[in-house]
């Protein structure tokens, strides 16, 4: 009975391999290389496969789906013979199992090797400053080369990033003093256009507020002119229409010479030349009103006395005009 068991126990243990090795179930996104005695026979495909146990055998477990491979950095010669690191990024997608498998040994290594010699090519071409701002076109050259020598391998690349592109350290420092000497000039012709639209806009206005206060000085030189104007003639009309007589007048010069004794600042005083005339007439009236007082005495005497002794005229001086007024 032990003996019977046994083999029983070995049966079962290979039919469970047998099943194992004949049900494959692929991933989705994924492909399996099937080969019989070593020789490609067909592509598993996502899914439940079926393979013949112990003669059909898997070779190859391929996932579809993109890939992205970052490559160290690799030393670049450009044009003007500087040396630069430069950091890329592959995005790649295999399309035909079968030939990744069996075109290339390693396609990895492969699309690595040839991103390093497709850089060199294309960087040598261009100098540094080029270097340092085309990143897209160096990206669609490469991706383009890559692209075309990756078909036969059956692999698709669909994208190639620069990561990072480093230049010397003596070269960063040159770049960091060149970047900071512009960011300097920069500011100083801001500044400087600051000021000089600042100085324009003050100019502006004190130009401006100058013509303002001078329309304004002139318009109130205008308005005070105007409003003297108005009194002169208001006064000379009411001279006129009073008609003063030389008393009047000499009384005025009198009363207007302690205001033009007036003041601190006063050193000379200069007498008008009417103010003889002026003198003269008051003088003049003060002597007919004592004329007429003693007059009117000695008419009340020859009265009572009679007519016979005859009253005496005194002249009254001839009226006078005054300076500068018409009479009508």
């Amino acid at each position: 009975m032990t003996p019977i068991i046994i083999v029983l126990v070995i049966l079962v243990v290979l039919v469970f391999i047998a099943l194992i090795k004949t049900v494959q179930v692929i991933p989705q996104a994924s492909a399996a290389i099937v080969e019989r005695f070593g020789r490609y026979t067909r592509t598993l495909s996502a899914g439940l496969n079926i393979v013949v146990p112990f003669i059909d055998r898997i070779r190859n477990r391929i996932d579809l789906r993109e890939q992205v491979v970052p490559f160290p950095p690799q030393p670049v010669i450009t044009q003007d013979n500087l040396v630069v690191n430069i950091d890329t990024v592959i995005y790649y997608q295999v399309t035909d199992a079968r030939a990744a498998t069996y075109e290339v040994a390693s396609y990895i290594q492969a699309i690595e090797q040839l991103t390093v010699t497709t850089l060199r090519n294309i960087i040598g071409g261009m100098d540094l400053e080029r270097t340092l701002t085309s990143r897209e076109e160096i990206n669609h050259a490469l991706r383009g080369v890559l692209d075309e020598a990756t078909g036969k391998w059956g692999i698709r690349v669909n994208r190639v990033e620069l990561k990072a592109i480093e230049p010397p350290t003596s070269i960063q420092d040159s770049m960091e003093k060149q970047m900071r000497a512009d960011r300097d000039k920069r500011a100083a012709i801001l500044t400087a256009e600051g000021i000089r639209q600042s100085q324009i806009l003050t100019a502006e206005g004190e130009k401006a507020s100058a013509v303002l206060r001078a329309e304004g000085e002139s318009r109130a030189a205008a308005l005070r002119a105007e409003g003297e104007a108005q009194a002169i003639r208001t006064v000379f009309e009411s001279i006129h229409a009073g008609d003063p007589d030389q008393k009047l007048l000499a009384y005025q010069y009198l009363q207007m010479l302690p205001k033009i004794a007036e003041g601190d600042a006063n050193k000379l005083w200069i007498v008008p030349s009417e103010i003889g005339d002026a003198l003269k007439g008051l003088g003049g009236a003060f002597g007919n009103l004592g004329n007429l007082g003693a007059g009117n005495g000695n008419g009340g005497g020859g009265n009572g006395g009679g007519n016979g002794g005859g009253m005496t005229k005194s002249p009254v001086p001839p009226r006078r005009e005054a300076p500068g007024i018409e009479n009508d």
